[in-house]
């Protein structure tokens, strides 16, 4: 149908997209820009070197295991008198490095040396005493020797008063010599009988003698021993008077001073040993499946981050750290938690560097090849 004439006119529709180009306006369409590929090939770069990093650090995971719970470990030997007194001298001083045999301090050893003197003049004494029994021995001995005699001399006396009895029989008999004549060789061979008994009685008397002189050595030797062991023990009491160093090493945490008395058992002071050093690692009870007696391990010490140390397995504990805790935990009472317990692990160094001494206490992180 026709338009009036009068009818205002329409608006035109808005165009759907008002910032283009008018195809009627005659102008070409602008090309789209294109993507430089130097920003593809740095992302597949970036995501390869991520996915190799990736499979670098899974590959090291399998075949490895590690633990910051570990600590550099030492001998420490506690310096301990083992006899009491004042302190006359200390010759030490903390972190100070000695030697094994280096004297660390002394003690006020006045006590002790006249111990040493009284044993050493009860000793004498003994000795003596052994000296006499020996001489009482001697004197025993004679008087067996001489019983001995007079017995031989009896022996003597009476073979010839016998013959002298025959005879005399004989000639009473014939009455060629009086009765008193007889009668007195009768009562002198009497008499010789009667001396050979009294000298076969004191051979008795001075075989035992002879054998309580003996008991009297040996008891006198006894006496000589004990007199010795406590000369000895006194002499080894004087000289613990004087503490030395039982191995190479540093002093550490020294508490005493001169004129300080101090008792048997006290700790004076540490000695840190300088000789061999170590280190424990407690890996978790997961990480020991695969973990042996030998292994390698590399060591990064907290002290020296720039530094790495090699080692290996040397043992591994019989049980977990907290079986040997002061309060050990018991899962049969109250209620139980599980928790992954800790196995400490030695290892031992290969070699030591000099420049970077390790000490006991410093913090390691130990990591192991166990494939």
């Amino acid at each position: 149908m026709a338009q009036p004439e009068n009818s205002p006119a329409l608006p035109h529709a808005p165009a759907p997209y008002p910032h283009a180009a008018s195809p009627e306006a005659g102008t070409p369409m602008e090309e789209p820009k294109r993507r430089s590929p130097l920003l593809f090939i740095i992302l597949a770069v970036v995501l390869l070197a991520g996915g190799y990093y990736g499979w670098t650090r899974y590959q090291f995971a399998v075949a490895h295991e590690s633990t910051d719970d570990a600590q550099v470990e030492g001998d420490v030997y506690p310096v301990l008198p083992r006899v009491g007194g004042p302190v006359l001298e200390v010759k030490v001083e903390d972190n100070q490095p000695v030697k094994k045999g280096d004297v660390l301090a002394t003690l006020d050893p006045a006590d002790y040396q006249q111990r040493v003197n009284a044993t050493e003049a009860a000793l004498a004494a003994a000795l003596a005493q052994v000296t006499a029994a020996r001489a009482a021995v001697g004197t025993a001995q004679a008087g067996v020797r001489t019983a001995q005699s007079t017995i031989g001399v009896s022996e003597a006396n009476q073979d010839k008063l016998r013959k002298d009895l025959k005879r005399s029989t004989f000639l009473r008999e014939q009455d060629i010599i009086p009765q008193s004549e007889y009668d007195a060789v009768q009562a002198n061979l009497r008499a010789t009988n009667a001396q050979r008994a009294t000298a076969t009685d004191q051979v008795s008397v001075a075989r035992q003698q002879v054998v309580a002189a003996e008991q009297q050595v040996a008891v006198a030797q006894a006496v000589v021993k004990q007199r010795q062991a406590d000369l000895d023990n006194a002499k080894l009491q004087l000289s613990y008077t004087t503490l030395v160093a039982p191995t190479n090493g540093f002093v550490s945490r020294k508490n005493v001073q001169p004129g300080q008395v101090v008792a048997p058992g006290q700790q004076l002071m540490g000695l840190v040993g300088s000789e061999r050093v170590w280190v424990v690692a407690n890996f978790k009870e997961t990480q020991l499946e695969d973990m042996k007696v030998g292994q390698p391990v590399k060591l990064e010490v907290d002290a020296y981050p720039n530094e790495e140390f090699q080692g290996h397995i040397e043992s591994l504990s019989a049980a977990t750290g907290a079986r040997f805790a002061l309060l050990p935990p018991d899962n049969a009472s109250g209620n139980f938690v599980k928790v992954t317990q800790r196995i400490p692990v030695k290892i031992a160094l290969d070699k030591t560097d000099p420049q970077h001494p390790l000490r006991a206490g410093m913090s390691v992180n130990a990591i192991v090849a166990v494939k």
